[in-house]
């Protein structure tokens, strides 16, 4: 078995020819026939010898049990009772265990869980490459094996959508006095509201005045930050604006999310009933368009500012990103088709989207295509919100073959086209899966696969579909711990509190802000 070493070098040409033949869920640490491992494997075997009772000659033929066969010893009563413990079967695991909990990786555990900031990987120019980091290509070549410089792209995207989650929070019922960026070199220049269309009954304020603001039309949902530093403008070889937007919070919010009725955007066509209109999701679209009595529309607002930005550094390199989670996410596929649409001058928009749904039929998808609005949406296997709306889709991940090989007049393209849940994806896709994770019960509940934490933790350990967990991941243990604490292994759970560290919510650490 072979140790996994990230080169970078290996993340560039020749990416398909890319392979690792790990099979161990483990954190690969140092191979297992090493002589510290050996050493201490034997100290464990004779802890079990003393237990056993056994006598001191058995040391040596539990040092041998791989070879599957038992060798007579004087002691029979002894001899059989190691015998029924089939050592020679969970030899293997007992060895990974060992090196597991070994002394370079307890020493590693513990700097993870008692980190109070977030350790990043050291930030690359990226002048010659932004573009192709932003979606030029569609980020052929770039996912698997993950590229470095897009994990840490995509991480910093998520804390931007965390920093929304924090700050509404911090004042739901009102507008964030302060949002804390993870980046110091951008600012926020636009605070951002969604109205939703629905209406519930007077009396539910008056039966639960305490969740006042669980019930309002109108609430804060991210904001506009653009960057401000010369330094990390030349690093990053443009000006980004990056626009981020935080999941479902209110009951309105809520409700809205269970319109899955698909419904025509507002584009000019003859024929309102058209199938071959682009279409999206009721609830969502609703949420984007629907004015206030104190605050504009979503979109009204998000146009209004990206254009002042855009005319405000005419002449620089600019470029949009959107992000968001959950309800985010999809409201962030409405708001880059706008700016396309609507925005003079629009420098390339891409969206990273965290566990996103579906939000349109096809023709959505192809109208966001044909914009040159580019989309890379980041999906855990286990997440059942990226599985929804819709009955139909054409589960087309890469935007290719749209069809399937079916002739425009088939069965299934018409039952597709005039089907009002008939959803499909936008764009390409990052699939993470809770299994690789050292750290995580593969069988999570629904809450931990969507929540947004765990999202940044499988990414920063994401190598490539072949391989496991890497060993250099960096992201702090500590938030993951806090607020998925129940869905961690034992074995780690076990761990942090033997060495003294105890986990509770405090100012900084909110409790699964995007688990909704």
């Amino acid at each position: 078995m072979q140790t996994l070493t990230p080169n970078a070098d290996i993340f560039h040409a020749k990416r398909r020819r890319f392979t690792c033949n790990q099979t161990s869920t483990l954190i690969p640490t140092k191979p297992l026939s090493v002589s510290p491992a050996r050493k201490t494997n034997k100290e464990h075997l004779r802890n079990l010898e003393n237990v056993l009772k056994t006598s001191s000659s058995s040391i040596d033929h539990l040092e041998n049990v791989t070879s599957r066969q038992e060798k007579t010893t004087t002691n029979t009563s002894t001899s059989s009772l190691l015998g029924g413990l089939n050592l020679a079967r969970i030899w293997p695991q007992m060895k990974a265990a060992v090196d597991e909990m070994s002394p370079k990786n307890l020493k590693r555990l513990q700097r993870l869980l008692s980190k109070s900031s977030e350790e990043r990987s050291p930030k690359s120019k990226l002048g010659s490459k932004w573009r192709e980091l932003h979606g030029l290509n569609n980020w052929a070549g770039l996912l698997d094996p993950l590229d470095e410089n897009l994990r840490r792209e995509l991480v910093r995207y998520g804390e931007f959508v965390q920093a929304a989650y924090h700050a509404f929070h911090s004042d739901p019922e009102g507008s964030p006095r302060h949002v804390a960026l993870p980046d110091g070199s951008f600012k926020v220049t636009k605070s951002l509201y969604a109205t939703s269309s629905v209406r519930l009954p007077k009396w539910i304020d008056d039966v639960a005045p305490d969740l006042r603001w669980m019930t309002k039309q109108t609430s804060w949902v991210g904001y506009v930050a653009v960057c401000d530093d010369p330094r990390e403008i030349r690093r990053m070889g443009r000006r980004e604006i990056v626009i981020a937007l935080r999941g479902t919070a209110t009951l309105l919010e809520w409700s809205e999310n269970f319109r899955p009725n698909l419904v025509s955007m507002p584009e000019p066509k003859p024929d309102q009933s058209d199938p071959t209109r682009p279409k999206v999701e009721c609830g969502f679209n609703s949420l984007y368009t629907t004015g206030g009595q104190h605050a504009p529309s979503l979109a009204e607002s998000l146009v209004g500012e990206i254009s002042r930005l855009v005319e405000l550094y005419a002449g620089e390199e600019l470029s949009i990103s959107v992000t968001g989670h959950s309800l985010g996410a999809a409201i962030a596929l409405l708001a880059a088709d706008d700016i396309a649409e609507r925005v003079p001058h629009a420098p390339p928009v891409a969206v990273f989207s965290f566990g996103g749904p579906r939000v349109g039929n096809r023709e959505f998808a192809d109208r966001l295509d044909s914009k040159g609005v580019k989309v890379l949406r980041v999906v855990n296997s286990q997440d059942v919100v990226t599985k929804v709306p819709g009955i139909f889709s054409d589960n087309d991940k890469q935007g290719q073959n749209r069809n399937n090989g079916r002739s425009p007049g088939g069965i299934m393209e018409m039952v597709e086209r005039n089907n009002p849940w008939a959803y499909s994806h936008v764009g390409a896709e990052l699939r993470v899966d809770m299994k690789m994770s050292p750290y995580l019960k593969p069988n999570a509940d629904v809450a931990c696969c969507h929540d947004l934490e765990a999202y940044l933790h499988l990414v920063d350990g994401f190598l490539a579909s072949n391989c496991p967990f890497r060993a250099n991941a960096k992201r702090s243990l500590r938030k993951l711990l806090d607020e998925q604490r129940s869905n961690v292994k034992v074995l780690y759970t076990g761990k942090s509190l033997r060495l003294n560290r105890t986990f509770h919510d405090n100012g900084d650490v909110l409790p699964s802000p995007s688990s909704s």
